[in-house]
């Protein structure tokens, strides 16, 4: 066979996320021989990624779009990674390609699917219309646009109801109450009897304390009956309340894309792929499934959790799994290592635990900041993203009072 006519593996990688983006910066670090190095095309709707635990200083003005969501242009730029900014329309799992929404056709010998998940707001009536989720950089603009508009009015107050009192409710409701202030009326809706059900106690403890510090009523063992333009319906041991608000988030549960739920693959209950410890998909070797759609359980036997932690360690297994098997080396099963857990609890505010530490306040919050700037995707914007914060409070300092 001539050098003309050698076909290179072909690696096709849905999503751009944590997973996604994360193994295809991966592959690029092993040593290829020139027969096997292969053609990657990466596969997002958007045109930019999202580092999602920084969302949330998106609502407080505390980071830039371009720190948190840099545009995958930039990050792909100067690598041998195609990218396609398309929606998924259907795999096709025997001729081995991918439909995009924008008619081309990506054929794959190896195929990644970490497409993460979906916020269902089909659940209750009046959601889908009228909440916001809170998993893109589009949900962000779109609340920041309410709460100017709410902001510039003359509503003495500005009441936000956060259903679910997880990671993510806990976190914006401390964010919002932070740029609110005394306009804010923030209310936390959780079905369960407790807030931060699967946190440490340090953590749980310390959000506790923080969203009273700022107010923030918590409704526990309550559920959503509908949602409105202007109120939402609550239950509460049997009886329903309808109360007025201004913005409902959205912030419980994940489904799996419809695209990944038909295909003719083993899924569990929800929907989630199931997959073996070396992250391929039960019965198909040459497709690999990690993140918010996949069921994982390690090489330990542990379950793992659908977190960004557990994805970014996913990717780095995937894209050693896939040069392992494309050049004859033995797959390696993914261990899962609990790393700590950070949230964001306000401005300047955090908590952390892990590795041993336990912190809360500005020490947590620049820690915080730290490890993630250390977790972006690229050195490049690593180096872009640390000089900004650096010189920020130089700038504060100067800027004219």
């Amino acid at each position: 066979m001539t050098q003309s006519t050698v076909q290179h593996p072909r690696i096709c990688i849905l999503g751009g996320g944590f997973g996604g983006l994360y193994t295809a910066l991966k592959l690029l670090q092993f040593p290829w021989t020139k027969f096997e190095k292969p053609e990657i095309t990466l596969v997002d709707q958007h045109d930019r990624f999202v580092f999602l635990p920084l969302l949330y200083e998106l609502v407080t003005g505390e980071l830039q779009t371009w720190e948190i969501a840099p545009p995958y242009s930039e990050l792909l730029a100067n690598t041998p990674i195609r990218f396609d900014q398309a929606k998924v329309r259907t795999i096709d799992l025997a001729a081995k390609q991918v439909e995009l929404s924008n008619a081309s056709i990506v054929p794959y010998d190896y195929l990644v699917l970490a497409m993460g998940g979906e916020t269902p707001l089909d659940q209750v009536p009046g959601a889908a219309e009228h909440a916001i989720p809170f998993r893109s950089i589009a949900d962000a603009y779109r609340l920041d646009q309410r709460l100017r508009f709410l902001e510039q009015s003359e509503a003495d107050k500005i009441r936000v109801a956060i259903v679910g009192g997880g990671y993510s409710g806990v976190e914006l409701a401390c964010k919002l109450a932070d740029r609110l202030g005394e306009r804010g009326r923030i209310r936390i809706v959780e079905a369960t009897d407790q807030i931060l059900r699967t946190s440490p106690e340090f953590n749980r403890q310390t959000a506790e304390r923080a969203l009273r510090d700022r107010k923030v009523w918590i409704d526990l063992e309550t559920k959503v009956e509908a949602v409105t333009a202007d109120s939402i319906s609550l239950l509460y041991r049997g009886q329903v309340d309808t109360i007025p608000v201004d913005v409902v988030l959205w912030t419980v549960g994940t489904t799996v894309a419809g695209v990944v739920r038909d295909l003719p693959l083993k899924h569990n209950d929800r929907g989630q792929l199931l997959v073996t410890p070396t992250l391929q998909v039960v019965d198909h070797p040459d497709i690999f499934a990690l993140g918010d759609l996949a069921e994982s359980y390690d090489a330990e036997g542990q379950r793992v959790p659908t977190t960004a932690q557990a994805a970014f360690q996913q990717a780095e297994y995937t894209g050693w799994n896939l040069w392992a098997t494309i050049t004859g080396r033995p797959l390696l099963p993914f261990r899962y290592q609990a790393l700590g857990e950070m949230m964001t609890l306000g401005t300047d505010n955090a908590t952390l635990t892990g590795l041993g530490l336990k912190l809360q306040g500005p020490a947590a919050h620049v820690a915080r900041r730290l490890l993630y700037l250390y977790r972006m995707p690229t050195l490049d914007h690593q180096i872009k993203v640390g000089l900004n914060w650096i010189a920020q409070p130089i700038r504060d300092l100067l800027a004219p009072r």
